[in-house]
């Protein structure tokens, strides 16, 4: 039993953090330090540390501008600093945070000697219920101009990493945009009841008389959901966001879906969704095997994006990308180590290579990016943090007639312009009196 007590006990120390010695210059220096270690530490690790000692200074030890500016105690600082972020697995960009050169010049300025660190739980507990405060503090302000500038709701569905569901709500107006709350859904049946009942609730905290709009995407349970709040507000209305009708609009045209209410607008537009799928599977083809992947980093500087669907255009971003790599993919096909390389899958790398090779295939992907090109530019007009609500109208117009005179000078005829104005006219504008909506109509431009 004895034996088996020692035993715990050793491997407890072993899994202790063990202290790794600063550089020998350092550590000479700083013998009255708390964290200093032994000789023996020093000279087992001395053959790691021989390359990376700092050079040797032309100052004296015993100079005046040494003792003035404290050298060998900084480079100590310096050291113990940064061996926080490796061993931390902290990002450098931390150190770009205003907040942390303040925190260390604070404490360099002001003699605290003696000073020890927040800990984890006060970290968690305390200091963060303080930070709160202080927050809510500030936000007041914002909270003030509610009344006179009156507020937008937003809210948006997200799965965090754990995969929880989760719809947040913010306030928006000119003074800023403020965070109200999470809601974790998981487990609830999110319909226009669910979703309407949240809505409400942060209508009441956020104030009825304040709030003039709320904002969802445009799902049919969320516009259902918006009807229901309309109801029983009735000077405030739903409206869907812009960028989400506009990547709907592009989801349509380029991933049309073959149903017996959408026959015509499938077999016009069919094509587009096969050269996406073939660009898919060529750029999956050489990002998924790292033999074919260095292969393609010796020939582009540029990376293949893989772009998630969830993302806004991912299929025009990914087609976007296909085009500035179009000469250094048909050089990776058409070289040596190409042609020299077996894989186990011959007749698929047989199939990439024509398809990079076709000079269609190509014109197809330059003919949809064209043609795409004014509602991808709208879209990210419109994902900005600035106001765009009195531009929407005008870029609209435009997009409308950019896409019209690119698609007529291709085709030549109108009947694959009506059925992409027929995809984007569904979600069409109107003004009625005051105001402003989205009809979910279908209009073909004659």
């Amino acid at each position: 039993m004895t034996k088996l007590e020692d035993e715990a006990v050793q491997r407890k120390e072993r899994g202790q953090p063990k202290m790794v010695p600063l550089p020998r210059s350092i550590c000479s220096s700083s013998q009255s330090s708390s964290h200093s270690v032994s000789m023996d530490a020093i000279n087992s690790s001395s053959f790691r540390q021989e390359r990376y000692e700092p050079k040797k200074r032309k100052v004296g030890s015993d100079s005046a501008l040494e003792k003035a500016f404290n050298f060998q105690v900084r480079e100590q600082l310096d050291s113990e600093i940064a061996r926080m972020f490796y061993s931390g697995g902290l990002p450098f960009n931390l150190a770009r945070n205003p907040y942390y050169e303040r925190a260390f010049s604070f404490a360099a300025n002001n003699n605290i000697a003696g000073y020890v660190p927040p800990g984890y739980n006060s970290l968690r507990t305390k200091l963060l219920q303080k930070e709160k405060v202080n927050v809510e503090n500030l936000l007041e302000y914002t909270k003030s101009t509610w009344k006179t500038k009156g507020v937008t709701l937003v809210c948006d569905g997200w799965t965090d990493p754990q995969r929880r569901p989760l719809i947040n709500f913010m306030a928006v107006n000119e003074g800023g945009t403020m965070f109200i709350r999470a809601v974790n859904c998981e487990g609830e049946y999110k319909d226009k009841w669910f979703i309407s009942t949240l809505i409400k609730e942060v209508i009441v905290e956020v104030g009825v008389a304040n709030v003039v709009q709320i904002i969802t995407d445009n799902a049919p349970v969320c516009k259902a959901a918006g009807l229901l709040v309309e109801q029983q507000y009735p000077h405030v209305f739903w409206t869907p966001c812009v960028v989400h009708t506009l990547n709907l609009a592009l989801k349509n045209i380029c991933a049309a879906k073959n149903t017996e209410a959408n026959g015509i607008t499938y077999e016009e537009c069919h094509w587009i969704t096969e050269i996406a799928a073939s660009a898919l599977m060529i750029r999956n083809f050489i990002m998924n095997h790292s033999m074919r992947l260095a292969m393609f980093n010796e020939f582009s500087k540029l990376k293949l994006l893989a772009v998630a669907e969830t993302r806004f255009a991912s299929v025009i971003v990914m087609l976007k990308r296909f085009k500035l790599i179009k000469q250094q993919l048909k050089m990776m096909v058409i070289s040596e180590q190409w042609s020299c390389y077996r894989d186990d899958d011959i007749t698929k790398a047989r199939n990439v290579k024509e398809k990079l090779l076709d000079d269609s295939w190509w014109d197809s992907i330059d003919y949809i990016l064209d043609f795409t090109e004014p509602i991808y530019e709208m879209l990210r007009a419109t994902d900005t943090d600035k106001p765009c609500l009195h531009l929407v109208y005008d870029m609209w117009d435009n997009m409308i007639s950019k896409v019209k005179e690119t698609i007529y000078k291709h085709e030549k005829k109108a009947l694959m312009r009506n059925l992409v104005f027929g995809v984007l006219f569904t979600k069409y504008w109107r003004i009625d009196g005051a105001r402003v909506t989205l009809l979910c109509i279908v209009l073909l431009i004659p």
